[in-house]
C-alpha cells in the first residue's frame, strides 16, 4: 500500500475539514516517530509534515472542505469525507510519474464510515483514476505509517487554518463544541454582531442552539 489517507477537523463547529494523502513506495524513507497525529505534539507534527514535504521520495496531496459545503443541505459527512479522501488522492496522483504497464495504484484509508468496506468503495468510485486499489481500516491511523503520516499532514493543515482565524478574530480555541474557548468566542461573537462568523458551521447545532437564543433574547427585549 504506498499511500495512506486520512482527514482531520470532521467534528468542529468552526472552520474547514481537512485530509491528506501521503505517497511513498519505500516506507523506510518516512521519517522516525510517525504515529496517529492525536499521539503526538503540535511540535513534533509541523517538524514531521515539513521533513515529509521537503523530501522528494515522498508525495503529499491536501484536500479542504469548507464550512460553505459542509452546511449545504444536499450532502452529508459521510460523503464529504468520501469526496476529501479522492481529491487528495488526486493531488497526490497528480504529482506521481505513473507506470507505464499501467499497474493500480494502491493505497489504505481511515475509514470515516461505519462500514470500512463502503468507504473503501465510495472513495474508489469517487477518483477518476482508471487503476486504483484502495482498502479502509478503522484505526489505520494506528496501524500503518503512511496513514499515520497522512494523518499528521493533515493535522497541521487544519491547525494552521485554525490558527489562522485567530489570527483575524481572536482566539477561537480548537474549534470542537466541547472547547470552552471555542463556545465562549461563539456566545461574544453572536452578542456582538447578531449573527454566527463566516467560518462557523451554521448546520451544526452548538451553532443553531446559541444563534436561536440570540435571537430569542432579541425577541424578549421587545
Amino acid at each position: 500500500m504506498p499511500f495512506g489517507v486520512d482527514e482531520a477537523g470532521k467534528g468542529p463547529a468552526l472552520g474547514s475539514m481537512f485530509a491528506a494523502a501521503v505517497h511513498c513506495e519505500d516506507s523506510s524513507a518516512l521519517p522516525d516517530g510517525i504515529k496517529d497525529s492525536k499521539r503526538l505534539s503540535p511540535e513534533r507534527r509541523e517538524d514531521l509534515a515539513a521533513t515529509l514535504r521537503e523530501d522528494d521520495r515522498i508525495a503529499v496531496g491536501v484536500a479542504e472542505i469548507t464550512p460553505a459545503r459542509i452546511d449545504d443541505p444536499e450532502t452529508d459527512m459521510n460523503s464529504l469525507a468520501v469526496a476529501a479522501h479522492a481529491a487528495a488522492i488526486a493531488g497526490v496522483a497528480d504529482c506521481l510519474e505513473r507506470d507505464a504497464t499501467g499497474a493500480p495504484l494502491t493505497g489504505l484509508c481511515d475509514a470515516c464510515d461505519t462500514d470500512a468496506e463502503r468507504f473503501a468503495r465510495r472513495v474508489t468510485e469517487a477518483c477518476s483514476l482508471p487503476t486504483l486499489e484502495i482498502d479502509a481500516r478503522h484505526g489505520a491511523d494506528d496501524e500503518s505509517p503512511l496513514v499515520g503520516a497522512a494523518s499528521i499532514v493533515a493535522k497541521v493543515e487544519r491547525d494552521a487554518h485554525v490558527a489562522a482565524l485567530a489570527d483575524e478574530y481572536g482566539p477561537v480555541g480548537s474549534g470542537y463544541p466541547g472547547d470552552s474557548t471555542t463556545r465562549e468566542f461563539l456566545e461574544t461573537y453572536v452578542d456582538d454582531h447578531g449573527d454566527l462568523p463566516p467560518f462557523a458551521r451554521e448546520s451544526w447545532s452548538t451553532c443553531k442552539n446559541l444563534l436561536a437564543d440570540a435571537e430569542q433574547t432579541g425577541l424578549e427585549q421587545f
